[in-house]
Parts: structure tokens; sequence; C-alpha cells
């Protein structure tokens, strides 16, 4: 790589700056860490030697002719001695590199330069590329197409800082631009693991059209879409939180979750569908109530019915909750999904939900103690069910953390 031949004008000043101080803050901390370890070790070392020494003098009762220091002294000239001797950090060619690319890259080289940066397996140099590469894709539709186009052949290393850096985007965010990359990532002729990638760099996308959305919920239930079909679930996913926070809109893509987590037939990705509004938490309509209820009844994975009563729990008719888990205990025989269903009546209903517990636990004298813990924390008045949480004697009593 020879960019500081080029004849093309540096970056903004402003621009290297930034990147350059994020870069160097890293390594500087890097740095500061082992050389304060260092320091320290070498420093106890010398304290040492000089309190043997000097115990060794007092032990002697002949007078010394040269006079010896100790405590604080002794530890000032250890550390002017491990100072003098310390090494000396010295840019490698890896960083002397990176700078001279910085001043000189353009998006049609930097395929080319970046090439023996990426060889340096460097986490730093990595995340330095992407978003440098993001900076030059900008808004700029055609950018994106250009390096939407490398992606195809792209080996992992050098896919995985595109597919960054395009996510990362303002581009991204144009129409184009993710048509394309929708219509990529659902390409048959490419590997799952690539459509996968590419399905992902969407997940930055503030909203998803219907037409978007049933296109990848269609995928994400085709059982020959493997990898890529997880993918796509976790993407509708990801953009409906991006879209209920701006609009506190989730109905749609609730609504093609469900029919993934209850259509698709690989566990896998039923389990992504079902599980991921976990991290939205919207609240459920009348449609999602029915849709996950009848999910506690017919999925075939303990930890799929558990993740339908999480979302269940927040459902707008807490009421119906409560019916709908007090039914689903008793015939239920994994105990996890049981906890779920025992703990989540409370976030449901709060103190209200305390004559169904009390019933669960007739049902499975397990869970009495669970129950007279709660039960104890109510009358206490607390109300908030993270405070209730957070007060349990035991938040794992059934071994089932591990699952949810």
């Amino acid at each position: 790589m020879q960019p500081e031949s080029s004849s093309r004008p540096t970056l903004p000043s402003g621009l290297w700056r930034t990147l350059r101080r994020r870069v160097w803050v890293f390594l500087a901390g890097a740095l500061l860490l082992l050389g304060a370890g260092f320091w320290v070790r070498r420093g106890a070392e010398a304290v040492a030697e000089g309190r043997s020494d000097a115990s060794g003098a007092e032990s002697q009762q002949a007078p010394s002719k040269t006079p010896r220091v100790g405590g604080g002294a002794a530890s000032a000239q250890a550390v002017e001695e491990a100072e003098a001797q310390a090494p000396r950090y010295d840019a490698t060619t890896c960083w002397r590199d990176l700078e001279r690319f910085n001043e000189g890259v353009s998006l049609e080289t930097f395929r080319d330069w970046a090439a023996p940066l990426l060889a340096s397996r460097d986490p730093l140099v990595r995340m330095y590329l992407k978003e440098r590469l993001t900076e030059l894709i900008g808004k700029d539709a055609g950018r994106a197409g250009q390096v939407l186009e490398w992606t195809r052949e792209a080996g992992p290393k050098e896919f995985k800082v595109f597919a960054m850096a395009l996510k990362d985007s303002e581009a991204v965010q144009l129409p184009e631009v993710a048509r394309r990359l929708v219509e990529m990532g659902l390409d048959a002729e490419l590997d799952s693991e690539r459509r996968a990638g590419l399905l992902s760099t969407l997940d930055s996308q503030k909203q998803l059209s219907p037409e978007v959305l049933t296109r990848l919920a269609d995928f994400a239930k085709d059982p020959a879409s493997g990898e890529g079909g997880w993918a796509a679930a976790r993407t509708i996913a990801r953009v409906m939180k991006n879209d209920h926070e701006r609009s506190a809109n989730a109905a749609p893509y609730l609504d093609k979750l469900l029919s993934i987590g209850t259509q698709s037939l690989d566990e896998h990705v039923r389990y992504m569908a079902l599980s991921t509004p976990m991290e939205t938490a919207p609240v459920l309509d009348a449609r999602a109530t029915d849709g996950y209820s009848k999910v506690l009844t017919s999925e075939g994975s303990p930890d799929g019915r558990s993740a339908a009563a999480h979302n269940l729990a927040l459902s707008s008719d807490s009421a119906k909750v409560l019916d709908t888990f007090s039914r689903a205990f008793e015939p239920e025989q994994d105990v996890c999904v049981r906890w779920a269903l025992f703990r989540f009546s409370a976030r449901a209903a709060g103190r209200d939900a305390l004559p169904v517990m009390a019933k669960m636990a007739l049902i499975d004298p397990r869970f009495q103690p669970t129950y007279q813990d709660f039960e104890r924390i109510y009358a206490s008045g607390v109300v908030d069910f993270e405070r209730v949480w957070l007060a349990l004697s035991d938040q794992d009593p059934y071994g089932c953390l591990h699952r949810d």
C-alpha cells in the first residue's frame, strides 16, 4: 500500500482530529494501564529490597561508611530507576500507515488500502476503518451502493467492516439503499451467513414499510432461510424498538413476529420472534394478547412459552391475562414455565394477582415459600414490580435464570 504517493486532497482536519482522538485515547489508556502496573510492581519490589537492606544494617552493630536511604526516599529512588528503565513506546508500522491512510484515502482506494491494515488483526484499527468508511459513504446513495457491491464477495473481516459502515451511515436510511439491502439480503444466490449479515444492516432503520415487513416475515418462515431467517426476525424486532421509541408504534411489527413465532418450523427462529419483544416491552392490544395466549398452549419449546408469558404480562387486559395464566399453570409440566406464569402474574396485576398465585402454590407446593415471599413484600407496602422483584429473598428459586 502506498497511500502517501496519492495526489488526492486531504480530508478536513476536524474529521481526522476527531477520529484520531478516538483511536489514540484507546491506545493511550491501554499504555497507561500497562505502565502503571509496571511502575507499581517495580516500586513495590524496590521498597521491599530497601526495607530488607535497612533491617540487615540495623541487625549489624558495626556502623556503615555509606549512609543508607530507607522508607519514602528508597521508594522515590526506586520509582526514578523504574522510569529510567521503562520501555518507551514507539508507534508501530501499522499505526504510521493508519495516519498516512487517513490523509489520502478515498472510496475508490479504500478497499485496496484497507487490506494490509485489516491484516493487523487490531480491533481498534477495524473500528477506525469502519468509522472512516461510514464518513466516506455519507448521505450518498451511489457510494452506499458501491460498498454494498463489495459485500458480495468480501472475506469475513472485510464484510464486517463494510456491513457495519453501511449500517451506521446516513445513506442507509435512503429508500433506494434500504430496498437494495433487502433485495440482496433475500438473494438466494448468496450464502446464508452473508444474507444474515446484510439483513442485520437493516437493524438501524427508523421504520419498515408494510411491504418490507411482509417480505422479511415470509423469508423468516421459509424452512430454507437458515441463519438468514433468524436474522430477518431479529431485524424486525430491532426496527420495532426504533419505531416504538420514536412513535410508540409496535402493532404491525408484533403481528409479524407473532406469525413467525407460531408458523416457523425452526425452533431458534421461533424463539427469536417470541422473545425479542421483551426488549421493547410494548403494551399488547387485544389481538396480540390473544396471539400470545395461544402460544402458551401451542408452542413446543418451554423457552418459547416462557417468552410468551413475559410478553403477556404487559397486556392492556390484566384480568384476561390472569385468567389465562391460571388456566395454563396446572397442565404445564415444566417448572420454569410455571415460574414464568407465577411471577409474571404479579407483573401483570400487582397485588391483585395474589389470589391467583395462591392457587398456583396449592397446585404446586414448591411455590408456597415463594408465594409467602411475594405476600410479605406486598404487605410491606411495596407495589412496583421491579422493587418487588429486587426484594425477593431468592430470584432464582427453581434454577431457571439460564433459560430466561
